[in-house]
């Protein structure tokens, strides 16, 4: 698998505060990579560096072989970036289907419509007439997981999608995952539920401080208690 997402030296910054040391991550196309770490180790600055809502203050982003470092964030998601945010970020007031519209706004061309949006999340068809706003805190995730597919992204950007959700929906959101997997959609997710992330994911990296400290297959990372008692207090 060719590598699809690639972040080189990121160092990256709010105010005077260094958040990211030199990280570096890969995806490779078609495959879920899992960014873990505590509260405060760096994951949604990495992703808000990926789409340039922070800006890096040195290294690059490739996406699709292509130097996208310094790029307006919809710009790249026109590229083909998809951001599910950590607090969601729906439009209370209109309906589901109106919120799944928005998602078009990108114009790209690809499989997801309100069609295929449905068939894979059935419950937000019989809800497409309610306001986003009234939905459950998992509901409402997987509205703005429908609502990023719908721009078509080659790439999916997760951000602790399973906060607050029941088991419920967790193993709700487990078997969404597993299906877009299927479908060869490339993910990359931030994640500190690790019974969750290794059932979804084929890479893990650890970040820890704003330094990645570990890199491995979900099979080798399975196997290391030590790691995961160092890092993830497991």
């Amino acid at each position: 698998m060719a590598d699809i997402l690639v972040l080189e030296r990121i160092n990256s910054y709010y105010g005077k505060s260094h958040i990211l040391f030199d990280v570096n991550l890969k995806a490779r196309e078609g495959e879920t990579l899992c960014l873990m770490g505590r509260n405060g180790a760096g994951k949604t600055t990495t992703f808000k560096s990926i789409m340039m809502v922070l800006q890096p203050k040195s290294g690059k982003v490739y996406f699709q072989g292509k130097d996208v470092t310094g790029e307006k964030p919809f710009r790249l998601a026109r590229l083909g970036l998809g951001l599910v945010p950590e607090d969601r970020k729906i439009f209370g007031p209109m309906t589901v289907s109106d919120n799944l519209v928005l998602g078009t706004s990108t114009g790209r061309k690809g499989i997801w419509n309100l069609d295929l949006i449905y068939e894979f999340f059935p419950r937000l068809k019989s809800f497409q007439s309610r306001a986003g706003g009234t939905l459950s805190g998992g509901e409402q995730q997987m509205l703005t997981i429908a609502r990023t597919l719908m721009s078509n992204p080659a790439v999916v950007l997760l951000d602790e999608p399973t906060e607050g959700l029941s088991p419920v929906m967790v193993k709700a959101l487990k078997d969404l995952v597993l299906k877009l997997k299927e479908v060869g959609t490339t993910i990359l997710l931030s994640e500190q539920n690790i019974k969750f992330a290794m059932a979804v994911s084929d890479f893990v990296a650890i970040i820890d401080k704003g330094h990645i400290r570990y890199e491995a297959d979900v099979d080798t990372f399975k196997k290391d208690d030590a790691i995961k008692k160092q890092y993830l207090a497991v």
